[in-house]
């Protein structure tokens, strides 16, 4: 069940469960999953409308092998198993992945000399088969790069895949398997008896026997609120991107990766499963959690870094640009930490890999949590229900007759898709999350010519409605 609206606004217990979880980003939604699939009774609290609305919005979109992540850790193991899962569980979730591959690609001597440490790194994480590709080599994959490429390293699995139907999939399995979303119930404070916590929300109180922390962003924030102590502090690193038109599809076949430093994995050129081509992130240090603007000069500058590797891009229009935030900390390994005594546990500083390694955290947090005693009986047959496709690798809904009208022509976006995304067992809370479930908004225009339809069909629906004043013609 999934609760936005008319909640009580007092200390009235709103629910009760084994687990409360803070947040809905990517990993929050992956461990409501995985518990309410392991038999606890969950509740996921979330404080904004509608899940994705911090860290997890903005991304890169890739599923990483985890070929450069730091090795013997955890972020290395829970990448490599996130990885695993999401290839194990898509098809039963119809979760789409483009198995494009990677060039990590040298353009000076120095870059080059790099290779064979990341390829000795590889395979000490399992990734074992990477290979060396010469000029000719990378240009036969990749005829439209720049003709000074050097070499590169071809790393076969990276893949793309849906940054937002894979959360929402989490945790649609976990509500019809009986998890409860509250939205707008931010944890503003709690308290533990010894037994079991009972956290406060704008919507009242929850009351759990464990608590996990995936605020994200505001992870350190929640912990000292709460517990009154945390041992991370979040540090955000912006990203800035560059989105190419469509017609830029054709210049790329796949991932485009740099040579990594200590601090970033760098510039990524990538092509995205919506069908555009990506240039980003950059990796500024900020002071705010939430603002994600961008920067004209930045953006120009990330053009420019994308011409130069593929010129042929100089011909085409950017159709937008946006920005996320990543939870860096003041340590670059994941914050991840147990309080059995206070039955938390805490899943923070988990940055640009998280959309990877979400599940593979998830499994993580069911034996962290077999080690504190709670072991329920997993759910035998569990329900598997599929989200809508979004992918241009498979067909879309447009392709089945019924649909009504079409209500985004630049990302031919039907009235039914529309529809069913506000009526699913976590339907869009904000005009965000509907945008998320059906890539309405999202092209050419960027809703001039859609906004109108949209208003009508989301009326009444949101909190900030998307018009104001009526929506009559």
């Amino acid at each position: 069940m999934t609760t936005k609206d008319n909640l009580p606004k007092d200390n009235t217990v709103i629910a009760d469960a084994d687990i409360a979880i803070i947040g809905g980003g990517v990993v929050g939604c992956a461990a409501a999953r995985k518990m309410t699939l392991e038999g606890a009774s969950v509740v996921l609290l979330e404080k904004a409308p509608d899940i994705l609305d911090g860290a997890s919005k903005g991304n890169s979109a890739i599923l990483h092998t985890g070929f450069d992540a730091p090795p013997d850790t955890l972020e290395q193991a829970c990448v490599a198993e996130g990885y695993r899962e999401y290839k194990k569980i898509r098809r039963d979730l119809n979760l789409p992945i483009v198995e494009t591959g990677a060039l990590l690609a040298a353009w000076t001597p120095e870059e080059e000399a790099k290779f064979q440490a990341i390829i000795q790194k590889a395979e000490k994480n399992g990734v074992m088969d990477l290979s060396l590709l010469t000029r000719d080599q990378v240009l036969s994959k990749e005829p439209y790069l720049a003709s000074k490429v050097r070499c590169a390293i071809h790393v076969p699995g990276e893949s793309i895949i849906d940054p937002w139907s894979a959360p929402l999939a989490y945790l649609t399995q976990a509500v019809t398997n009986g998890a409860r979303a509250i939205f707008n119930a931010g944890v503003t404070g709690g308290a533990f008896d010894g037994e079991a916590w009972a956290l406060n929300t704008p919507k009242g109180q929850v009351r759990a026997r464990y608590v996990v922390n995936c605020a994200g962003l505001y992870g350190d924030i929640v912990n000292q609120n709460v517990l009154g102590e945390s041992d991370f502090t979040i540090k955000p690193r912006k990203g800035q991107f560059v989105v190419f038109d469509k017609s830029a599809a054709k210049l790329l076949n796949g991932i485009i990766l740099p040579v990594p430093t200590e601090r970033t994995k760098g510039i990524v050129i990538f092509p995205t499963i919506f069908g555009n081509l990506v240039v980003g992130p950059t990796a500024e240090e900020q002071e705010s959690r939430d603002r994600a603007d961008v920067n004209r000069d930045i953006l120009i500058s990330l053009k420019d870094q994308a011409i130069q590797k593929i010129p042929d891009l100089a011909g085409i229009p950017v159709t937008a640009t946006y920005a996320g935030i990543r939870p860096a900390t003041e340590q670059n390994p994941y914050r991840v930490s147990q309080d059995p005594a206070r039955h938390w546990i805490t899943l923070g500083g988990i940055r640009s890999t998280g959309l990877t390694s979400a599940l593979g955290l998830a499994n993580h947090l069911a034996t962290l949590f077999s080690d504190m005693g709670l072991c329920p009986a997993p759910i035998e047959t569990p329900a598997w229900p599929k989200v809508p496709n979004l992918a241009e690798s498979e067909p879309r809904d447009h392709a089945t007759p019924g649909y009504g009208q079409m209500v985004c022509h630049c990302e031919l976006v039907t009235e039914r898709e529309i529809l069913a995304a506000m009526n699913s067992p976590v339907p869009a809370g904000s005009m965000d999350g509907l945008k998320r479930r059906t890539r309405a908004t999202m092209g050419r225009c960027q809703g001039f010519y859609c906004s109108c339809g949209l208003a009508k069909l989301t009326q009444g629906k949101f909190d900030t409605p998307l018009a104001v004043g009526g929506t009559d013609d």
